[in-house]
């Protein structure tokens, strides 16, 4: 049953709540929830099918097999029920899905046993951190007597706590933030075009979506937003350092999808719901179109002029350098932190972002030969170089607070022009440097990602796997073990049964019948027709009685 939400009104706080006046809700008979569309919900429907469309494109030129295109379309429909779940059970349903598909897709090329494990070891901690929403889902049951986002806010003390901290775990392993980054690298191991769309419009970007819609749920607790806050803040702090290590391209290119999803998740947690939607819906062109970049470098032998110049635009525009797209949107959301050490610490991530972009410029100013694109590539490629540079206006005075009202945001926070004007030169002065310089520094302790993968494969991924195969083996050995014996056991029975104890029984029965026959032709012995004869075997009879009798008397 489809029905109109017309007396509904958003919580304050942002989207967070119920979805605004006239937003779309699909009921099903009989259930509390269902999908709503809403602003902010419509706004990443349109982002994912723009970047799905263009990936698709791009990777149909590259000989994937029907397997490939089934599994991204799965992919990118779990992620569409998880931004229009107006419910818990609905989202989990949706973000189950999502994480599976991730799965196959990092795996693709199963014959491959290093990006099995690859896939593994994303789907592993990804669904580590799962568990919190479903502890959340629980905790809201208890506390707020509905699995409805719109309720968890309204939960009661301390389940509101407990709902808050399962969600805040499982968003930020779900967006591959700080101690969850390590992941990302791993997803390295699929193809080009699933890094592409896993990057900018489906999972990664799920956990920081589901904290901008949970943004009244963060503010009602008092702890959770500061939190959120500071682990986008660090993580696009440190994870820029990490893509500063990075000499691999794809690599590079991990490392600064977490530290740009930091910001976003920053905006959850500082309330700037608007400028986290713009910056997110930014950077879904930008990092799209990165990777789909770096696919045609890595399959190729050369590269092609388009691609070069669609790179440079895709990284100019990472860098912040204005007036293109992230320069505006990652200011509107460094506008809204209101705490002077989280915005040093966010202005530094920014500064780190500029130094990375031009790392990732230098390889377009080392072209290697020379490659054919076809058409059905260079024209999403093109698609999106455009939209990377031209989203920044959804920053701008004016379509800013358009931009808000469509996403039902209460937020009214727009840059200050020193703001912009400090950022935009950080951001040329750096990247003019590192091109200039033709090298950037490698900070050492940031190229192994932290040692986060290390710490997580000590501590969790052998940990886990070690069990799995002990009960691997109590399966085969003890339960296999059990059932094969019950089983032997029952054969040897059946064996015995039919071999001497059915012999036996036989024989006893054989014996009983020729006794009764013998007893039988006993008993017509004495059937003479002489009447003395019954009598006296009547008092013979009779006198056995009374002995019988008398000696159980006496």
């Amino acid at each position: 049953m489809r029905e109109t939400c017309a007396d509904e009104r958003s919580e304050p706080g942002g989207a967070g709540g119920r979805p605004p006046a006239g937003s779309t809700r699909m009921m099903l008979p009989g259930w509390p929830g269902g999908l709503a569309v809403d602003g902010l919900s419509a706004v990443l429907l349109v982002t994912l099918a723009v970047v799905l469309a263009a990936v698709l494109a791009y990777s149909a030129r590259e000989g994937y097999g029907p397997r490939f295109f089934v599994l991204m379309l799965l992919f990118a429909a779990a992620m569409a029920v998880t931004v229009t779940a107006s419910d818990l059970l609905l989202l989990l349903m949706g973000w189950e899905v999502m994480g599976a598909m991730s799965y196959a897709l990092i795996g693709y090329a199963w014959p491959d046993a290093g990006r099995v494990r690859a896939a593994d070891t994303a789907f592993l901690t990804t669904r580590a951190a799962d568990l919190g929403l479903y502890a959340a889902a629980g905790f809201a049951v208890a506390g707020a007597h509905s699995l409805g986002l719109d309720a968890l806010a309204h939960a009661e003390a301390p389940w509101r706590d407990l709902i808050a901290a399962g969600v805040v775990v499982s968003a930020l392993g779900k967006s591959a933030q700080l101690p969850f980054s390590f992941w990302l690298s791993k997803a390295m191991a699929g193809p080009s075009p699933v890094s592409a769309l896993l990057h900018s419009a489906t999972m990664v970007v799920a956990g920081a979506y589901l904290l901008m819609r949970l943004h009244p749920l963060l503010d009602a607790t008092g702890w959770a937003s500061t939190l959120v806050s500071w682990a986008g803040a660090l993580t696009a702090l440190l994870m820029g350092a990490v893509a500063l290590a990075q000499r691999d391209l794809k690599q590079l290119l991990a490392a600064s999808t977490c530290a740009q999803i930091g910001f976003m998740v920053l905006a959850a947690g500082a309330g700037t719901v608007g400028g986290g939607t713009a910056h997110l819906v930014a950077h879904a062109a930008v990092k799209s179109l990165l990777f789909l970049c770096a696919g045609v470098w890595l399959t190729r032998d050369g590269s092609h002029r388009l691609v070069d110049v669609a790179f440079g635009a895709g990284a100019l525009a990472l860098a912040g350098v204005p007036p293109l797209s992230l320069w505006v949107t990652k200011d509107e959301v460094l506008a809204g932190v209101g705490d002077p050490a989280l915005l040093v610490v966010a202005f530094a991530a920014s500064v780190l972002s500029a130094a990375y972009a031009g790392k990732a410029l230098l390889r377009v100013l080392r072209p290697a030969g020379s490659s054919p694109v076809g058409l059905s590539q260079r024209v999403p490629l093109a698609g999106l170089a455009v939209a990377a540079c031209g989203l920044g206006v959804l920053g701008l005075p004016g379509v800013a607070g358009e931009w808000r009202r469509l996403l039902g945001a209460t937020d009214d926070v727009t840059p200050d022009v020193w703001m912009l004007v400090l950022s935009g030169v950080l951001a040329v002065v750096t990247v003019g440097a590192v091109v200039l310089a033709r090298r950037v520094p490698e900070p050492g302790w940031a190229l192994d990602w932290l040692l986060l993968e290390r710490a997580a494969t000590a501590g969790v991924v052998r940990p886990v796997f070690a069990l799995a195969r002990a009960l691997d083996r109590f399966d085969d050995r003890v339960v296999d073990g059990a059932v094969r014996g019950v089983a032997r056991a029952g054969r040897g029975t059946a064996a015995l049964a039919g071999r001497r104890v059915e012999i036996r029984v036989d024989g006893v029965v054989s014996l009983t019948a020729r006794a009764a026959r013998w007893l039988a032709a006993l008993a017509r012995r004495p059937q003479t027709g002489q009447l003395h004869l019954y009598y006296a075997q009547a008092a013979v009879v009779l006198a056995v009685l009374v002995a019988v009798a008398v000696l159980a008397a006496g």
